[in-house]
């Protein structure tokens, strides 16, 4: 193996580490933002998203500092970091084009890019793990030094680096609610036009098999709709408060909206009111190409009364929008959080 590359290699990810882990202190995410990118509820902790940038520094030190056998055990934590980082952003894509992540402080949108500048992160890593153990024990690659020749392999390496991490992502994906409106369709904010559509006259399946027409249900008594994934961890918090929502609101029914059919989900409900499961995504695909969570308002009349709105957080939100619009007045537990 080249002298150059386990001298040059090491140090670009290390630098990569160690700019991200400064971005982050500058701009830290937070527990919400991790849900959002599908980190699992078990990692989701206050003090591990405390700890995340401090780790990126230290292992971002030491594949710079070390070499041989210390060197190699950073270098395989990096790999398993870039391949953990790589299939998070991958799989969030996968679910919705207007997903974003934290990734080096800004959010920004995760777009293709994205995870093309992760994959090279992940190979950067591997090639340093096949490396850093020519560098010296204490010292690595730093204190070898880099000769003349090795600048080449550096510079192409940080140039492609540099370019993939500060390419101009996608914007971040909006988290504003729109002006919810009553279920008879009275605008909440009179100052604020919330333009209503149609009510999609699409297909949808029931739990228990019964394929209906959504305009038609929601004719019946307004929906809100929640479609959420089992592949989404910030759909879980969503889910979790149906129950919640649902006595909250005795005039709306509360219907998960799932992708997934009702055999294969471990969220359909067969009782009423019951899930509804849109494996073609007619229902998205006619109304706006949303991600997940997402709510939107069905009203009895035939059309949109809210939303479509994303991110839990959003969700919530808009929930307690749609209170407000039925009794004047915001929800009893967020009078009394304020």
């Amino acid at each position: 193996m080249p002298v150059a590359l386990s001298i040059a290699i090491p140090l670009v990810l290390a630098a990569v580490l160690i700019s991200s882990a400064v971005a982050k202190f500058r701009t830290p995410d937070d527990l919400a933002g991790w849900r959002e990118l599908g980190v699992p509820a078990s990692l989701r902790r206050e003090w591990l998203r405390r700890v995340h940038p401090w780790a990126e520094l230290l292992l971002g030190a030491a594949l710079a500092l070390l070499g041989g056998w210390l060197g190699l055990a950073a270098a395989l934590v990096a790999v398993a970091l870039m391949v953990s980082y790589t299939i998070l952003v991958a799989r969030v894509l996968a679910r919705s084009e207007s997903a974003s992540c934290a990734c080096f402080g800004t959010r920004k949108g995760v777009t293709r890019v994205t995870v093309v500048r992760n994959i090279w992160l992940t190979m950067l890593a591997v090639t340093t793990a096949a490396v850093i153990w020519a560098t010296p024990l204490f010292g690595g690659a730093l204190a070898a030094g880099i000769p003349q020749f090795a600048w080449l392999v550096a510079l192409a390496a940080a140039a492609v680096t540099t370019a993939l991490v500060l390419w101009p992502d996608g914007p971040a994906a909006a988290t504003e609610t729109p002006p919810a409106t009553a279920p008879g369709g009275s605008a909440v904010d009179d100052e604020l036009d919330y333009i209503r559509t149609r009510t999609p006259a699409v297909p949808v399946m029931q739990a228990d098999g019964t394929v209906v027409n959504l305009r038609t249900l929601a004719a019946r008594k307004p929906i809100l709709l929640l479609a959420v994934s089992s592949m989404c961890g910030a759909c879980e918090s969503v889910v979790a408060k149906r129950g919640e929502w649902r006595e909250l609101l005795p005039e709306v029914d509360v219907r998960l909206l799932l992708a997934e059919p009702a055999d294969l989900s471990p969220w359909t409900e067969h009782d009423e009111p019951q899930s509804l499961h849109d494996v073609e995504d007619y229902v998205a695909g006619s109304i706006e190409n949303w991600g997940t969570p997402t709510a939107v308002l069905l009203g009895a009349d035939g059309m949109l009364a809210g939303g479509p709105i994303t991110g839990d957080l959003g969700v919530a939100r808009l929930v307690d929008d749609i209170y407000e619009s039925l009794h004047g007045e915001r929800p009893a537990r967020e009078r009394s959080a304020s």
